[in-house]
């Protein structure tokens, strides 16, 4: 059953490689619990051991965020095992997520990303590549899962159109401007052949053996360019997302054009972000205004 739900939200629901990762770790907390409190099959598990589990989440201190993404991973395997065995999804359904916590997205202002696009800079073909990476992550605000999964054939190089297979497998397009094409033409002409050697294979972006480049790929090239920048705060990839779409409502575009380029199905993943732009008119108003 679980094998089956692991097979399914890979293949089916196309989830990161990142999201998958923690499904499995959720879940297998949850059973070696259920082990731990003597229930030996999952047929038997009742709204008290959900309750109970939860309990035990907070006596471990995780955070808000944490237990309900727990929740979430659990709520969704019961879910399919309903849809797909029969199981009984009643002990998570009536269990309730914890109240978020309030935490605006933490994003770079122009200084700090131009700092940042300066970092990686550089005539080898690891440089090229990193500044083609970078600037096509702020150019269209994808997901680092979104981009690494990039096939060559998804470019429309004379467009500036790029094709992403998002949550869902729901594809979108997005523009990208002049800085994004010229270093990915560069990187298309010069840098990749170069990494790719000998290999055959669609992935646009590329690591140093010429393998397709993973989520962690990423991350750790945003790290080593933040060294490079001398910047003390952390970095992580999603920083470049919500960069891109503070950027974009900092300077008028509109919330629905915003959703439809990030591809939230919701607008009020998209909201969260207003919160963000108020606070920077709240402070650009203080620094302006002579009487503040």
């Amino acid at each position: 059953m679980l094998t089956s739900f692991m097979g399914y939200i890979q293949l089916e629901k196309n989830y990161s490689e990142h999201t998958v990762h923690h499904y499995e770790q959720d879940l297998a907390a949850f059973f070696l619990f259920l082990s731990e409190e003597g229930v030996p099959n999952i047929e038997e598990v009742e709204y008290l051991h959900a309750r109970n589990y939860v309990t035990k989440l907070y006596e471990e201190k995780l955070s808000r965020a944490t237990v309900s993404r727990k929740i979430s991973s659990i709520r969704s395997f019961f879910r399919y095992a309903n849809r797909e065995f029969g199981l009984s999804e009643a002990a998570f359904r009536s269990l309730f997520h914890p109240k978020k916590e309030e935490r605006l997205p933490q994003f770079f202002y122009e200084e700090e990303l131009e700092q940042l696009f300066v970092s990686v800079q550089g005539e080898d073909k690891l440089s090229i590549r990193n500044t083609a990476l970078l600037e096509l992550l702020y150019a269209t605000g994808m997901r680092v899962s979104e981009c690494v999964s990039l096939r060559m054939q998804d470019l429309d190089r004379q467009m500036q159109i790029v094709k992403v297979m998002g949550k869902g497998r729901k594809e979108r397009y997005i523009p990208y401007g002049e800085f994004a094409s010229e270093a990915l033409e560069r990187y298309i002409e010069e840098a990749r052949p170069k990494l790719m050697k000998q290999r055959e294979h669609v992935s646009l972006f590329v690591n140093s053996r010429g393998e397709p480049l993973t989520d962690r790929g990423v991350r750790h090239i945003l790290t080593e360019c933040m060294k490079k920048a001398s910047a003390n705060s952390a970095i992580y990839p999603h920083m470049i997302r919500h960069t891109f779409a503070t950027h974009l409502l900092n300077n008028g575009a509109d919330m629905r054009t915003v959703q439809e380029l990030l591809g939230h199905s919701h607008l009020s993943s998209t909201q969260v972000y207003t919160h963000v732009t108020k606070e920077h008119l709240r402070n650009t108003y203080l620094k302006s205004h002579p009487r503040a």
